[in-house]
């Protein structure tokens, strides 16, 4: 029997596909999220990303949408952390995009050597991601890749 090999994807997940995967349990966004925390592929994050998510998911609306408490989305982002690869941002490229927040998304990608992000936005960032050879999914779509390599 013959090994396949495959490099693991490498992926920024924008802070609302993080949102949507605290508030649905059943969705695409919280099945990317468990396939990055089982390293199934891996969640590339920088510094300043991760105080955006804790920033939103703590904020009272998701909070109450999903059932946890701030100090249970501290540990989620203390596992994301901790099996994410950590980018330093050695480059901005701002400004690229109508939103600040997803100029940090590009930037986090850029600089971490990210395959895709993973978006509710993919309007925002196709024409920009394109010049860095990233692809833009919606979280529907990155589950369909992310099952066909497994």
């Amino acid at each position: 029997m013959h090994a396949i090999l495959y490099s693991i994807m490498k992926w920024v997940l924008d802070t609302a596909t993080l949102v949507a995967a605290i508030r649905s349990n059943a969705g695409a966004s919280n099945r990317l999220l468990a396939a990055g925390l089982r390293r199934e592929v891996t969640l590339v994050v920088s510094t300043p990303l991760l105080l955006e998510y804790e920033a939103v998911m703590t904020r009272p609306e998701h909070l109450q949408a999903s059932g946890l408490n701030e100090r249970e989305v501290g540990v989620l982002l203390d596992a994301v952390a901790a099996v994410a690869e950590p980018v330093r941002l050695a480059f901005l490229w701002r400004p690229g995009l109508r939103d600040p927040d997803d100029d940090m998304v590009l930037e986090t990608a850029v600089n971490g050597g990210a395959d895709a992000i993973v978006t509710f936005n993919v309007s925002d960032f196709l024409g920009v991601a394109g010049r860095f050879g990233l692809k833009v999914w919606r979280p529907a779509t990155a589950l369909g890749e992310l099952g066909g390599r497994l």
